[in-house]
């Protein structure tokens, strides 16, 4: 198959965040057998050997300067608002379609030179046309949601963890709109977990969807050659995405506390890239460490006693869980941390303790520092968990499948 894959977000390095991952490692997969063009826009400070690492695996990568930033100031917001209101087309996803990509991808379809368009992120559906569908009929359209921008601002709302309540009650029934306008677009839709699928089936029950969970980069996650002990707990995740800051001040705030009552000597480690000014102020509690960027998060995981992914809101398959698991990290998770995992059903094997409020973190973590063998039998078992279930050759071959036949 001849496939064009539209990711605004430049799709490198694959650690970088949730769709940088998934966007790389189905490039890969599917480059394997295909002939596959990439087209992205690197972010303005990209190195030029992030771009010849994708052209190292696709046939092709053409790239597009990203739009500048949007104005500030509340007249501009309002007017980006008041256009929401008009068209139910986000602003963020606005933001991304440039004319010159659009251009591009308008006579590459023209000159019929792909058999299948992927979006990787909903956000890319802006660059899809509604007119396709008719006339190209023999052209696959197909998103990969990755989450429910709907359910996704519901679950905020519901939690109570929006950093913009009033926004966002204005924008629900926007949002779900905007979903059931773009999915119309395409020939079929590909999300990551069993949450996801049912609001989106809803909105569009008469399109093939599947369900394609993430995978794991077992290289970048080797399993940890012993239990270091001691009391040291790791969060990890790109620090500028919402559903992180507030997991990351939640819990440094209001369960951290309360661990070092009991254990006086444990710390909390909060890695990873672009900490917001929220998440920096965290390093002044005692015994919290926040690193930024490091070079290997492997060698946080496998240093650590127990990694807590204590996510309040945010859908789908969290890439920081299957790591941490392949990682062999006793992990102590949320629900929304643990969505779409067998990791506490009946009849199977324990491979992750569950936990979302305050005390019952608190006694999760106390029950691993105090036990090894629970550690080492979390280790063990999660581990095995994600190299049967979570590999990117799989999720690669499910993916290649689908895109083929939808129907």
């Amino acid at each position: 198959m001849n496939i064009l894959m539209i990711s605004t977000t430049l799709p490198y390095p694959p650690t970088a965040g949730g769709t940088e991952v998934r966007t790389y490692h189905l490039l890969a997969q599917l480059s394997q057998r295909h002939s596959v063009t990439l087209v992205t826009q690197p972010w303005h400070d990209s190195p030029p050997d992030y771009i010849a690492a994708l052209e190292d695996i696709a046939a092709e990568v053409v790239t597009f300067s990203r739009a500048p930033e949007p104005p500030g100031g509340l007249p501009n917001k309002v007017k980006r608002f008041g256009r929401f209101l008009w068209d139910a087309v986000p602003p963020h996803v606005r933001y991304g379609q440039t004319p010159e990509m659009q251009q591009w991808i308008d006579q590459a379809v023209a000159a019929k030179k792909f058999d299948v368009i992927t979006c990787e992120h909903s956000v890319n559906e802006i660059f899809i046309r509604s007119e396709w569908r008719q006339d190209y009929p023999d052209l696959r359209l197909v998103v990969d949601i990755h989450s429910s921008v709907y359910a996704a601002c519901r679950d905020r709302l519901d939690t109570s963890t929006s950093d913009r309540p009033l926004r966002d009650r204005l924008s629900l029934n926007l949002f779900k709109r905007y979903e059931k306008n773009y999915c119309e677009k395409f020939s079929a839709l590909v999300v990551t977990t069993p949450d996801d699928f049912t609001p989106i089936h809803s909105l569009a029950p008469q399109l093939p969807i599947d369900t394609i969970p993430n995978g794991v980069d077992f290289s970048r996650f080797p399993m940890r050659d012993k239990d270091p002990g001691g009391q040291k707990l790791i969060f990890f995740g790109a620090m500028d995405y919402q559903a992180n800051i507030d997991g990351a001040i939640f819990f440094a705030k209001e369960v951290f506390p309360k661990i070092l009552e009991n254990y006086p000597s444990a710390t909390l480690d909060l890695v990873g890239a672009r900490p917001r000014p929220e998440v920096l102020a965290l390093d002044t509690i005692p015994g919290v460490h926040v690193t930024g960027t490091v070079p290997s998060i492997a060698e946080y995981l496998h240093s650590a006693a127990v990694c807590v992914i204590p996510m309040r809101t945010g859908f789908g398959i969290k890439n920081k869980t299957l790591e941490a698991l392949a990682a062999g990290t006793p992990v102590v998770g949320s629900d929304r941390g643990l969505e779409g995992l067998a990791v506490d059903f009946p009849g199977e094997p324990v491979r992750a303790l569950r936990a979302n409020t305050i005390q019952e973190y608190v006694d999760a973590v106390d029950k691993l520092f105090a036990n090894p063998a629970l550690r080492n039998q979390l280790s063990t078992s999660g581990r095995e968990y994600v190299l049967r279930e979570f590999t990117w050759d799989r999720a690669g071959s499910r993916y290649e499948s689908f895109i083929a036949n939808p129907s």
